[in-house]
């Protein structure tokens, strides 16, 4: 019975310890004098996890708008023990993303290139590693390299408007964002893989079934976004898969498939495979160690994740927001088809890139529903903010909410409104830099931010030359976010009504 009782005992004591210790944390910013947001739990200012309201997304943008009405340049948040900087003045996220990144070069996550091969991708790595492979990689990812993918990727929107087509004979209503992930898996498999996916015509298609695997919000998932985005020092003492065995052996051993048949057949092919082939023979002829099929496998990992949804999802708010703004759609739609008629009945690349109207509705789209809604940095060397007595130390963590500085009435007055005119040139040239940052900015900028575009921009193209959007009466315009994922995606399915257009 005594047993009982003292282990009992030293269970107390450990858990008042450990309450005692969080308390004691979350004084951390008042003793650096720093603008903070009391906690209002253990789990200091974010939700308690397994029950999830917001999420970080949102949690993180009423964060940003509580420091604005504050009128501070910079404040402190906590997740349960650990102190998190949140720099509010875009003068401050210019220093921290670009101007001194040198001091915020890493995400800070968790990952083991043994033990998860996928995990070690582009997005993950820090310092010597992340900056080896960016400088690596950055030629794949050229003006002149998208526009050798350009056709690749307008072939895989003739399916999809195909599609659209046979499903209208049958309900008027229909799920966008599942349609246009179907597109947006045939493009990442075609241009990343070098495969033909099939996903509207093969429903079991493997491929597909993957790329799903990929966004689902299952248990595992998350419990690894808890542990990358709220405790990433746990991280670091167990491992908690991001990836299951079974996906790591399907992207390598198709990596490695297309790797070893195309070397044996000589083809040569207009994608990313291709591109990382040139590099591996260049890499030869210079004697430099060139990227394992792992490390390959791993970016390829990230292109399905980065290029796959969050791609699905702004084109899914970007047509849910013209079909509740007409106007807005129609006067697209003009410039889609005088676009057609320049180019002799044609999309081409030059085209495309001309397109002024169609740039600004997506950008309008960007900035209310920013695919990330929140950036993150790590300190990596103690660091003085410009013009302050502050001093961030080394291992903070620091987060921006990309959200927050889209909906700021101050850069974006009437924020909830869709008004593409807010990027005609005129106005941008007025708004302070680095309060638009929908693919983060500085060094460490989306390096698929030109393919991701130009997936967008072909897709939008082809749908609003053949039909037209309106709202379901199953929809609303106000959506509510999933709040577990980490890319910015609806908790409800979107449903629009699709109107065939006669030319």
């Amino acid at each position: 019975m005594w047993v009982i009782s003292f282990l009992l005992s030293i269970l107390v004591i450990f858990i008042l310890t450990c309450v005692l210790y969080i308390k004691w944390s979350q004084n951390y910013w008042a003793r650096k004098k720093i603008p903070y947001i009391k906690p209002t739990s253990l789990w200091g200012n974010i939700e308690n996890p397994f029950k999830q309201k917001l999420g970080v997304k949102l949690s993180a943008k009423e964060a940003y708008m509580q420091f604005k009405r504050q009128g501070v340049p910079h404040g402190g948040i906590y997740k349960i023990a650990e102190p998190v900087y949140m720099p509010i003045n875009p003068e401050l996220i210019k220093s921290i993303l670009a101007k001194d990144f040198s001091y915020f070069n890493g995400h800070g996550f968790p990952h083991d290139a043994k033990k998860d091969p996928l995990s070690a991708h582009l997005f993950n790595l820090d310092g010597d590693s992340w900056r080896n492979t960016r400088i690596k990689l950055t030629p794949v990812f050229t003006s002149g390299k998208m526009k050798t993918m350009f056709n690749t990727v307008l072939d895989c929107g003739k399916p999809l408007t195909q599609h659209i087509n046979a499903e209208l004979g049958k309900n008027k209503s229909l799920n966008i964002h599942e349609i246009i992930s179907f597109y947006t898996i045939d493009t990442i498999g075609s241009c990343v893989f070098g495969v033909e996916c099939n996903s509207f015509k093969d429903p079991n298609a493997e491929f597909k079934k993957f790329g799903h695997q990929v966004i689902k919000v299952s248990p595992r998932n998350k419990i690894y976004n808890f542990i990358k985005f709220v405790a990433p020092t746990i991280g670091k003492f167990i491992h908690v898969r991001r990836v299951s065995l079974e996906m790591e052996r399907f992207v390598i051993n198709m990596i490695q498939g297309v790797f070893d048949y195309r070397k044996s057949a000589k083809i040569v092919r207009k994608d990313f495979i291709q591109l990382f082939m040139e590099l591996e023979k260049k890499a030869k002829a210079n004697k430099e160690d060139s990227f394992t099929i792992q490390e390959i496998a791993a970016q390829a990992y990230i292109f399905i994740v980065g290029g796959f949804e969050t791609a699905a999802t702004t084109m899914t708010f970007l047509l849910h927001e013209l079909a509740y703004n007409q106007e807005i759609q129609e006067k697209l739609r003009n410039e889609i088809r005088e676009t057609l008629r320049s180019g002799n009945g044609s999309l081409t690349y030059d085209g495309m890139t001309e397109m002024k109207y169609m740039d600004q509705v997506v950008n309008e789209t960007l900035r209310k529903y920013p695919p990330l809604a929140f950036l993150n940095r790590i300190c990596t060397k103690d660091y003085k903010v410009p013009n302050t007595d502050v001093t961030i130390n080394k291992g903070t963590p620091i987060l921006i909410s990309s959200m927050g500085l889209h909906h700021d009435s101050e850069y974006y007055p009437n924020p909830e409104k869709f008004d593409p005119g807010r990027f005609i040139k005129e106005k941008k040239k007025y708004r302070p830099s680095f309060t638009f940052i929908p693919f983060g900015e500085g060094p460490r900028i989306c390096i698929g931010q030109r393919f991701g575009l130009m997936q967008i921009k072909i897709a939008i193209f082809l749908l609003l030359n053949d039909f037209k959007f309106l709202p379901s009466d199953q929809s609303n315009y106000k959506l509510i976010f999933e709040p577990t994922s980490v890319v910015l995606g609806t908790k409800e399915v979107v449903k629009l009504n699709i109107v065939k257009l006669n030319h």
